[in-house]
């Protein structure tokens, strides 16, 4: 495939740095920022680039297929556009603008409870598979009530994010004296309930509610198992992309023993600093069934709105393409986990490390 000439962005790194040119710092630091040391948002980076691929070859590469299959529904490639709080901030629309931009890509996006508009409108905006994620900040009404207007909108799952009990010191916002998302909904508390949500509920909410349900923030096996042992169709693995807890562990270094753990018996989204195309492949060479994007996602909305998340996809699937092609295999069922090996680093685990053509005036990320 090719990259469309109409679009004035032929690299991803060129979209980051549109991007960069129409956000205030503000905004800017809010998208690529991470909590306090930042250490893991660097080491998702890290886990990523301490893998490198090995390819085989005189394989028959003729016809590339990237789909992929998850929640039963076919996708055009193995990416899904992540949640992500106050997308009407970076972007007119917010939501419903991702989800247009996710449709014309062919791929499932995830709609976040603190962006704008509501759910119904965003589930309106477009035909393409969607998932609703929820920030608990009600009681098992409230919550429950959330989960039944997603089945009556169409939504294909329910996701609930569980690593954020507590809003993390994200001192790049904090400097600015920006105020985290947590202002009471509806009459009821701020984040007590997050702070309160438990197995019980998943539990509930599987017993009460025909829908997929996906748990988001696992990061160990245990958790992994309790999460199936409860009927949970998808283990999403994330560290919310080093905005939470400090010093956690690189997403991809996360995967394997998950992986181990889950057995088969659900379906596997990771996302966290996952930027290319050998980005995606690797993870899913290690046994994902897909790939979240956020930062990305956000990058290229600001840069232009839905076109240029379009062409950011389009560009991601020629990447994979390419990577499939000179791995030496048509699709992801024909790669096993010999095609990743343990490597050194190259680049400082950073923006960079992913995009080092990217000249930014301010370095300051």
């Amino acid at each position: 495939m090719k990259i469309p000439e109409a679009s004035e962005f032929k690299t991803i790194h060129q979209i980051i740095k549109k991007a960069k040119q129409n956000l205030s710092q503000t905004l800017w630091d809010y998208v690529i920022g991470g909590t306090a040391s930042e250490t893991t948002l660097r080491r998702n980076r890290a886990s990523i680039d301490s893998k490198a691929l090995l390819p085989k070859i005189l394989n028959d590469v003729s016809a590339i297929d990237t789909t992929i299959s998850i929640l039963g529904k076919k996708i055009a490639l193995p990416v899904i556009l992540a949640p992500i709080g106050s997308l009407q901030n970076l972007v007119k629309g917010g939501g419903a603008t991702a989800a247009i931009a996710a449709e014309e890509a062919g791929i499932m996006s995830i709609a976040s409870s603190v962006c704008h508009p509501d759910l119904e409108d965003i589930a309106a905006a477009s035909k393409s598979p969607k998932i609703y994620q929820l920030y608990v900040r009600g009681d098992a009404d409230w919550t429950d009530n959330k989960v039944q207007r997603a089945i009556d909108a169409g939504y294909t799952a329910f996701c609930l994010t569980v690593d954020s009990a507590v809003v993390s010191r994200r001192e790049r916002d904090i400097s600015k004296a920006v105020t985290p998302t947590s202002k009471p909904v509806s009459g009821y508390g701020d984040r007590v309930f997050q702070q309160s949500l438990n197995w019980a509920d998943v539990q509930r909410i599987k017993n009460n509610f025909d829908i997929p349900l996906i748990i988001k923030g696992i990061n160990r096996p245990d958790d992994a198992k309790k999460a199936i042992d409860l009927g949970v169709e998808v283990v999403y693995v994330s560290n919310h992309g080093g905005r939470q807890l400090d010093h956690g562990v690189g997403s991809l270094d996360l995967l394997p023993a998950i992986v181990k753990a889950v057995e088969g018996k659900a379906e596997i989204i990771i996302d966290g600093g996952f930027y290319r195309g050998t980005d995606i492949v690797k993870a899913m060479i290690m046994g994902a069934n897909a790939v979240g994007i956020g930062r990305l996602e956000a990058w290229s909305l600001a840069a232009g709105g839905a076109p240029a998340l379009v062409q950011c996809l389009n560009i991601l699937k020629w990447e994979i393409s390419e990577t499939l092609s000179l791995c030496g295999v048509k699709s992801f069922d024909e790669f096993d986990d010999s095609f990743v090996v343990p490597s050194e680093m190259v680049y400082p685990p950073d923006l960079s490390a992913a995009f080092p053509l990217l000249n930014l005036e301010d370095e300051g990320y």
